[in-house]
């Protein structure tokens, strides 16, 4: 799969632009994005409907990551459990996503979401549905 594939998923989007999420990194089985802070996220505190979408957007990029999906492969979340670990005030949030197997059809991921200081906000295992082949 093409590299724009998964810049497309994180700032191509029309709901990842909106809440301004931008690629930071991307490597097979593994993408950074990155989601500025604005008060329309929440003031106090951040949403956590940002939080878990940033998540979702994240692990779809990631997921989608592998050089060998096919042109015709489709996907989509399956669901994902997320922990909110501690409350995201007025800043920046970057969440790291890493496929940590892929299936015949099911692949498992993992995202963790940090502030600007490194301390983390929200961890999530998510399941992705994405029809294409079994990749090693």
């Amino acid at each position: 799969m093409s590299p724009d594939r998964v810049e497309n998923i994180v700032a191509g989007d029309s709901f990842a632009a909106l809440l301004g999420i931008q690629l930071v990194e991307r490597e097979p089985n593994r993408v950074v994005a990155r989601m500025p802070y604005k008060e329309s996220l929440g003031v106090g505190r951040i949403n956590g409907g940002a939080i878990s979408a940033l998540v979702d957007i994240v692990a779809t990029a990631a997921f989608w990551s592998h050089p060998d999906l096919p042109p015709t492969a489709r996907g989509a979340t399956v669901g994902f459990t997320i922990n909110y670990l501690r409350l995201a005030v007025a800043s920046d949030l970057t969440a790291t996503a890493t496929v940590r197997r892929r299936g015949g059809t099911l692949s498992t991921g993992e995202v963790t979401v940090v502030n600007e200081a490194g301390a983390e906000v929200a961890m999530a295992v998510v399941t992705y549905k994405l029809d294409g082949g079994k990749l090693a």
